[in-house]
């Protein structure tokens, strides 16, 4: 029978799907037969006519398997699903699909890696919360939280309740996103914290900055953004922001894969600037990942009328946003963007390996 673990979080954006997938690479490199299934899902995509939920797609690649929506996703709750259960739960087979799900790749893997929901409770409204999910398959846990002391205990212990009501092993915690400095000192008292109530701490990783860089392409979608410039370079990654007037460049020390965020009045000069300092520093190509305009509405008409003439811009392929929000709006709502790896970010996948690979001691248990 194959082995079975199941991977939850205390929350959205905790690093779930990074230690999945590190967790799923390691095994596989080290000769085992592995399988991956997201039971249940909510982000998704259409694969002919079936759901899938859009996690699938990334496995598919790593663990070099054929996406099958009935083995590897059996569960999609989108968009007006848990109305319809509420109101006629005995139309769904959500179980049994699960059920047949697991069949399949127990015959097929000697481990088979289960990738959890949201926080522990996320699925509790049609009976699949992801303590729900683990107990039906006969999984052990290991649940993700967010670095910190006292409030990543806090929230553990509160999610590590759903699966204590069910009786659901947990082998054990991995600390994410701890600020390297306070590694030792966040490892060594949540270990002690947690092992009053008998769990362990797996393991601790580092925050990574390079993991939670946006690419132009979900920069646009927060802000609602117009591409008035070299659409091509839309998976351009930005490191860091260059606000216009809040911000010198002189202080950049790392002057990469920036993004200009600035008025239609100030570009130009804005631009020459950038222009003069890659030139003092030797730099061959840009610094800059993209542009964004701020209160478009104001500007249009030089949109319109005359469009971007920009030799540096059109020389160097450098995408340009234009957004109706004021630069400080813009700067808040992209520094929100929560970052989730995904096939088009294949050096944050190779990053996300490396990391579990380098601070999870598997001799230890598995």
């Amino acid at each position: 029978m194959a082995k079975k673990i199941f991977i939850a979080a205390t929350g959205q954006h905790k690093g779930k799907t990074t230690c999945t997938l590190g967790i799923a690479s390691v095994l596989k490199k080290r000769g085992l037969n592995v399988g991956y299934c997201k039971p249940v899902g909510q982000n998704h995509i259409l694969i002919g006519d079936q759901m899938v939920d859009k996690d699938v797609v990334l496995f598919e690649n790593i663990l070099a398997f054929k996406t099958d929506p009935a083995i590897h996703s059996p569960v999609v709750i989108a968009s007006g699903i848990t109305t319809n259960f509420i109101n006629n739960p005995a139309k769904f087979n959500f179980k049994e699909n699960i059920l047949n799900a697991l069949k399949q790749l127990e015959k097929q893997h000697d481990i088979i890696v289960f990738e959890g929901t949201g926080h522990v409770g996320v699925g509790s409204i049609v009976g699949l919360s992801n303590a729900h999910v683990a107990k039906l398959l006969n999984a052990e846990v290991i649940l993700v939280a967010e670095g910190g002391i006292g409030s990543t205990f806090d929230r553990l212990n509160m999610n590590l309740s759903l699966f204590r009501e069910l009786n659901v092993p947990v082998k054990g915690v991995i600390i994410n996103k701890v600020h390297p400095d306070k590694l030792e000192r966040v490892t060594s008292n949540l270990s002690k914290a947690l092992s009053k109530i008998e769990i362990p701490v797996l393991g601790a990783l580092p925050y990574d900055k390079a993991l939670s860089f946006p690419l132009m392409a979900t920069v646009r979608k927060s802000i609602n953004g117009t591409i008035l410039m070299n659409p091509k370079q839309m998976y351009n990654q930005v490191e860091d922001i260059l606000a216009g007037a809040m911000t010198e460049i002189d202080e950049f020390t790392y002057f990469q894969n920036l993004l200009l965020i600035v008025t239609y009045n100030n570009l130009q000069s804005k631009i020459r600037k950038i222009e003069k300092k890659a030139e003092e520093r030797g730099l061959k190509g840009s610094p800059l990942s993209g542009v964004i305009i701020t209160r478009f509405n104001k500007g249009a008409e030089h949109f319109i009328d005359q469009g971007i003439k920009n030799d540096y811009l059109s020389k160097y392929n450098i995408p340009v946003l234009a957004t109706d929000m004021d630069t400080y709006d813009t700067v808040v709502t992209i520094s929100q963007i929560d970052v989730k790896i995904n096939t088009r970010t294949p050096w944050k996948v190779h990053k996300a390996i490396k990391l579990i690979e380098d601070n999870i001691p598997f001799e230890n248990f598995f």
